[in-house]
Parts: structure tokens; sequence; C-alpha cells
């Protein structure tokens, strides 16, 4: 005979998330509205829309109701009834509602306003190159995120809290560990090809290219990729994202710059790394909390494999150079495809993340991770923040911004609140270079298949290993299950020593 309450209380839980994520998408789509068109004048009132969804949001998240579906569905014996997307569901939703109830409802929907309001004055003041317009924002939005620490309780350091939500089980001993390995083998190899004679010309980059051929090709590279339009679109924004509404709704943005062709063209590129992970979660999964990436760190491995690994690869260009020259012949039709390759996957300290090199690019995000950290050991105050920044870029690059706009105002994370995230771009690239070891083991073709822009069996690859498990696995669960062990940093080390070394003839 059925359990008759059981089974109310399941469809309950159901009809009750996909309430949630009804919401979820609204808000998100009143985010992606206020990054790419919404009139200044109309911020701020947008903003308290948002933060008023929010609330409504979080009230539910943490309501009695959800806590008593979450009381009587975690029980081992119901527990045990479930099917594995419930249970995954069950177990992220206790996650989330044993940290959250722990907030105040109201400090939750004036924290939203805060950093809805915040990323429009960050804008303003990374357009002006101005931290003070900026500094009382991020003070309130810091100071918040130390309070709501204390509230959520935390092992170790404070930060290690911060960590979790973007890449489960993460802490500051693990990273410093394994960014202090990577460090240790970047550095020198950063400085031998310094030194190398074989430096690439790139000058033939900073021509002007007209921005609708920009866009054009943009384009074009998306549906190779096979990113579907009937399920996304691109626009532009200050600072490129992408935002999945549901798996046919995967909007991506990116930015136009007049003086580089590779800009805009790498950012969608990476963009579309993303929305290639959401178009393609599988249909179960929908209306649940499991619909979306298993981490920010595997979430970054996709953006950052597309990017990079496959986007700044020779098979790929020696597709599909011959298009960019048809679409700028006046600036590429006397450069060959060799110095292209070169000039692209050039390395050289640079002030700006997304405009980095894959290989400094990892020092970025350490600069970011050793700031993120001594921000919430309250080592370092946000006034302080500047002077700091400045130092670390010293210290690791060694170059420093001549203005704010380039340095510490130059990423929008903070104004949304997003500390505890950049370190997912350097595990991304770990994550990245350690599935790519193992699809070109699977797809021993995978060179030809890039070269003969026939992209799609390498997505589809991705779609059935990675793509469709959505949130429904862990990120060590998901890393283990396609490359047979946990995450290893070697592969990242390996990568840059064959592709670097064999370019600058080291």
């Amino acid at each position: 005979m059925p359990n008759t309450n059981f089974e109310q209380k399941l469809s309950q839980f159901k009809t009750y998330l996909k309430k949630m994520k009804s919401y979820d998408e609204a808000i998100g789509l009143m985010y992606w509205d206020m990054r790419t068109g919404a009139p200044k004048k109309g911020i701020a009132i947008r903003s308290e829309v948002v933060g008023v969804l929010s609330g409504e949001l979080f009230r539910m998240s943490v309501s009695d109701e959800m806590g008593e579906m979450l009381g009587y569905l975690s029980e081992p014996e119901q527990l045990n009834k479930l099917s594995h997307i419930e249970q995954r569901s069950v177990t992220e939703c206790k996650k989330d509602y044993d940290r959250s109830k722990r907030i105040p409802a109201q400090k939750y929907e004036e924290y939203v306003v805060l950093t809805s309001q915040a990323e429009s004055v960050w804008e303003e003041a990374k357009e002006e190159a101005d931290f003070a317009k900026f500094r009382p924002y991020l003070e309130k939005i810091v100071a918040t995120n130390l309070e709501f620490i204390d509230l959520w309780g935390y092992k170790g350091h404070k930060y290690n809290t911060l960590l979790d939500m973007y890449e489960p089980d993460m802490t500051v001993a693990k990273l410093d560990q394994v960014f202090g390995a990577l460090r240790e083998k970047v550095v020198p190899l950063l400085a031998a090809i310094q030194d190398s004679p074989h430096q690439p010309n790139t000058g033939f980059l900073k021509q002007t290219f007209n921005k609708e051929q920009q866009k054009t090709f943009s384009l074009f590279i998306l549906k190779q990729m096979g990113y579907d339009f009937e399920a996304g679109r691109l626009d532009e924004t200050v600072h490129p994202f992408a935002t999945g509404l549901n798996p046919g709704d995967v909007r991506i943005t990116t930015r136009y710059v007049l003086n580089d062709v590779n800009s805009a063209l790498f950012g969608t590129i990476h963009e579309g790394g993303h929305a290639l992970y959401e178009q393609n979660i599988s249909p179960d999964l929908v209306g649940t909390p499991l619909a979306t990436g298993a981490s920010m760190g595997i979430h970054e491995s996709q953006s950052r494999f597309w990017e990079n690994m496959i986007g700044r690869s020779r098979p790929f260009w020696n597709r599909y150079y011959g298009d960019l020259q048809k679409a700028f012949p006046s600036q590429l039709d006397a450069v060959s495809v060799d110095d292209y390759y070169k000039a692209t996957n050039e390395v050289r300290p640079s002030l700006i993340r997304t405009e980095a090199d894959e290989l400094t690019y990892n020092l970025h995000i350490m600069v970011r991770y050793e700031i993120e950290k001594e921000l919430f050991s309250e080592q370092v105050r946000v006034s302080d923040l500047p002077e700091v920044w400045n130092q670390k870029y010293r210290d690791y690059l060694g170059i420093a911004p001549t203005n704010n706009g380039e340095g510490v105002l130059q990423d929008v994370h903070w104004a949304g609140g997003s500390f505890g995230y950049f370190p997912s771009y350097a595990l991304g690239n770990m994550y990245a270079a350690q599935i790519r070891r193992t699809i070109r083991q699977e797809l021993p073709d995978f060179d030809s298949l890039v070269e003969g822009g026939n992209l799609l069996p390498i997505r589809d690859w991705l779609t059935e290993k990675i793509y469709r498990h959505g949130k429904s696995l862990t990120p060590a669960e998901i890393i283990t299950q396609v490359t047979g062990e946990e995450l290893n940093p070697d592969y990242l080390v390996q990568y840059f020593n064959d592709k670097f070394g064999e370019l600058y003839k080291l």
C-alpha cells in the first residue's frame, strides 16, 4: 500500500521548488536587464524590486513550511525512498536552509538592494577610475559578509565559508597548497619565456576593428561551437557574463574593444563555454536546484577549456583564421596564420585579468585570492585596497596600474558580493587541463575534429560526461568519474610546458 503522506510531502516539495525557481528566473532576468541596457535612472527602483523579490525567495527558502518538508524528507527512512535527483535536491536545499536560516530575512533583502545598487555605481567608478565613489558601498558589502560569516559559522579561516559557496569543501589550506605549487612552477616558466629571443609580433592585433564585424564573427564562432541561438542570445555589456535562466534561455554578453580584435572574440568563446554547460543540462533537472553547474570551478573549467584549449589552439586557427581574414581583410591579409597564432598566445604580464594570457592569468587570480583572504581575516581594510592591489601586482607580475580603473576597480565581482569566486577561475584551469587529457585519449582524432571545424562531437562528449549532470554530482565526483583521479594540478603545468615550450623554443 503506497505511503500517502510520503507522496504528498514529496509532491509538495517539488511544487515548492518550482515556485522558488520561478522567482529566481524573474530575478535573473532583471539582473541581466540591469547589466545590458536598463535606463540609468531606473536602476535605483529596479534594485529595490530585485530586493523585494529576492527577499521573498529568501523567506521561502527558510520558511517553516520548507523546514518541515526538509525535516521529513531528510529522515533516513524517507531519504532512501527518493531517486538520486530527489535525494540531491533535498540535501542541497537542506544545506542552504541550515545556512540561510541564520540570516534575518530583512537583512538579506537590504543586502540584495545594496549589491544591486553597488554594481551600477561600480560601472561609473570604473569608468572614472574613482575608487572613492565605490568605496562606501564596498565597505558595507564586506562588513555585511563578515556579519553573515559570524551567523553562518566557520571552521578554521573565516574565508572558508565563502569559498565553500562556490567550490564545496574548498578551504584556504587546500588553496594555499595548490596555488603555492602552481606559482612555484609558473614563475620560472614565465621568466624563461621573457628571456626567450623568440618573441611574437603583436602590433597587428591593435589596429582598428569594426565593432559590427567583430559581432558578426563572434556570432559565427558561437554557432560553430554548438551554441543554440533558439535558447540564447548575445548582447553587449561592460563586463562579459553568462546567465542561465533555464536550459532553454541561456544568455551571454561580451565587450567590444575597437583596437583589440581578440578581446570580444575570446570573451565570447569564454562565455559560450559557460552557456554550452547550461544549455545542455538534463531536462530531468529543470525546476530543481540541480539545474546549474556542479560548482564554479567546474563551470570555469568549461569556459577556460573552450576559450584557451580549443580557441587558442593551432588546429582551431588552421580552420578559422581564413574566416577571420575575410572579416578583416585590410588588417589581417598580410598576416600569416602562424604569426596570428603566436601573437594570440603571447605571454606578457598585463594589468587586466580578462585580457591576460593563459599562463599569467593564474597570477591575477592569486592576487585576488590573497586580498580576499586578508579582507576576511581583517588584516586589511577596504580603504587600503588600491595600495594593497598595486603592491601585489608588483610582487606577482612586476607591473602596477596607473589608475584604479585598470587596477582594483577592474572586476565587477566585489560589487555583487561574490567573495570566494575568484579562486574558481584558477581551479577551472586545473580541471580543464585534466579533462583535456582524458578527452584526447577518448577522442583520438580531437585535433583533427577541431581543425576540420567539427566541434559538435566535442560538445557532445562534454555533455555526456559533464553538462547533463548539472549539480546532481559534486565537483569531486565529476572530476574523478571523468578522469579517473582527483584534481591534479600537474596536468596544467604539463600543458603549459608543452605549449609555451614549443611557442618560445625553450
